[in-house]
Formats: C-alpha cells, structure tokens, sequence
C-alpha cells in the first residue's frame, strides 16, 4: 500500500521527516547543536556528490550539444522565469517568504538519481541522463545562488557572510570531492546502497532542523487551509508547464525519442538534495523552513509524477505527451 502511495522510498523519508519536525521540533539548547550537525551534513552531502559526479562523463557527453545545452537553458531559464512568475502570482495570497520558495524552486538544479532512474524505467538515453544531471548539478552549484540573488532583488540580496558560507559549506567540499575523486569513487560505486543512504540521511537533517526552526516560528499557525491548498495548486500547475514544455521543447528540437525522454526527466524535476543545503546557508533557520515548503511539495509531487508517466512512455502509451 505504501509503495502505491509512495513510488520513491525518498518521498516517504521527506514526509516522516516533516511530520517529526512537526510534532517534536529541536528546541532551545538544542538548537546550536542541530545546527552544527547539519553544516556537517551539508558539508559532508558536497562532498560526497563531488566524489560521485562523473568528470570523464560530463567532458564526453558535452559533444551532445543540443541536448544538454537545451537542458541547460530549461532548467536554468524557462524554470527561473517560472519560478519567479509563481512567486509573483502567490505573492498577494501567501507570506511572502513563502511565496519567494517558488523562486527559489525554480532556479534550482535538477535531480540525480531519481532523474536517471525516471529515464532508465522510460527507455531514454541513461549515459546521457547522467551527463545532463552532472552537468546541472555542477553549474547549479554556482549558478543556483546567483541566478537567486538575481531575479529576487533586496529580498534574495546575497551578503558577503552568505558567499562565504556558501563558499566553504558547499563549493570548497565539492572541488575537494572531485580531487579525491580518482581514489574514492570507486569504492562509492561499489557502495551505492551505503552512499545513498548518508546523503538522504544528510538531506533529511537539513529539512528536519530547517523545519523544526520553522515549526518553533509558527508556520502552522501562519498557515491556513487556504494557503496549503494555494502552495499545491501552484505546484501542479508547475508540474504540468515543466514537464509538458520540456516535452514541448524536445519535440520542437527534433530530438531522438531516447534523448527527448532524458531532456524531460532532466530539466523538469528539481532536487531537494542541493534545495535544502542551500536554503540552510542562504537564510536563517525560521526562514529556511518556509522558504523550502514549495521545493518539498514540488519534489514529492516529481517523483510521484514520474513514476507514473515513465512506464506509459517505455510501452508508447505516453501519447498525452505527444
């Protein structure tokens, strides 16, 4: 039952998490030492993804130009102007620092493996797929927080103290993942079920001590019936122009059937694993909370979404998508 309503055990993990930080927020005292354990995470989460991103795979699968420089442009730009038209239309009828989350969405990298794996189960171009999330999460890393910091104005103004942060908690731990990474990847990759389990471990203490500084500020009690049901409105309608334009645009540029499956599993989702550290360093912890409603949702919802669309596309019933 569980695994009809939860396609991804991830989702699952997500939903607990939110549900504890909920019911048993950290509190007090306890406050700077959850904080201390999530940089670490957060750092040690860099770390291991800059281990396991393939360099020899983004270098060759570059010559690919027109997909993954599509993917690029999408995810980067036709979801940033999405993101920032969400905010703009829930802005009169939600807070505002939950209405700038669907910036925040927007600009954001794609998935890994829940994107390779959408393709892999749709019959799309895998080596490919791992190319494109190399390729967005490496350029995510730089561009997230200024592509951010650009379309949000004085609300996303990113201060010397936040570039430090995200210098040393997230872009020195990556380099220095990709340094070692000659030795240590292949015992990552003979451990996947290992690496897997410490880096959603890792990204589930950023949303639980994000969360709990959020529940301790009253964002249950800020948010009603009606702006929940606002934030899930807008993340379907999210849903269905990103994946549907990322088709759209895979048809519009003549792309093998493989390849235009990798494109829409590729541009269209959006990761918590990079969303979640970096709304903990740019922002404070009660702010982190709220802004990471809409990525939540919206990552819950994908992976759902895929795994729903990507047998209809292996067995050709995907005409809707036509």
């Amino acid at each position: 039952m569980l695994t009809r309503i939860f396609p991804d055990r991830f989702v699952l993990i997500l939903f607990v998490t939110i549900l504890l930080a909920s019911l048993l927020p950290v509190r007090g005292a306890a406050v700077p030492i959850a904080g201390g354990v999530s940089t670490a995470a957060i750092i040690f989460l860099f770390f291991l993804n800059g281990v396991r991103l393939p360099r020899d795979e983004v270098l060759h699968g570059i010559r690919n130009w027109k997909l993954q420089g599509s993917a690029l442009a999408f995810c980067f730009g036709f979801m940033a102007l999405l993101g920032l038209a969400a905010q703009a239309a829930t802005a009169p009828l939600l807070p505002a620092t939950l209405a700038l989350g669907f910036l925040f969405l927007g600009v954001l990298p794609s998935t890994v493996q829940s994107a390779t794996a959408a393709s892999s189960l749709a019959g799309g171009n895998v080596a490919a797929s791992v190319v494109a999330a190399a390729l967005l999460n490496l350029s995510g890393v730089a561009l997230s927080p200024l592509l951010f910091a650009l379309l949000a104005g004085a609300d996303g103004e990113i201060h010397g103290e936040a570039v430090l942060r995200i210098v040393s908690i997230l872009l020195i731990p990556f380099i220095a993942g990709q340094l070692v990474q000659r030795w240590l990847r292949p015992w990552v990759l003979a451990h996947r079920g290992l690496a897997t389990f410490m880096d959603r471990t890792a990204i589930a203490i950023a949303v639980y001590v994000a969360f709990s500084a959020a529940v301790v500020a009253g964002i249950w009690s800020l948010l009603d019936g009606r702006e929940i049901a606002i934030v899930f409105a807008a993340v379907a309608v999210l849903l269905a122009l990103s994946f549907g334009g990322a088709w759209a645009l895979g048809g519009l540029l003549k792309l093998a059937r493989p390849d235009r499956i990798t494109l829409l599993f590729s541009a269209a989702q959006k990761s918590i694993a990079v969303g979640a550290p970096l709304a903990a360093t740019l922002f404070p912890p009660a702010i982190a909370g709220m802004v990471l409603v809409p990525i939540l949702v919206y990552h819950m919802a994908q992976l759902i979404l895929s795994a729903w669309i990507a047998p209809m596309l292996r067995s050709g019933q995907g005409v809707v998508l036509e």
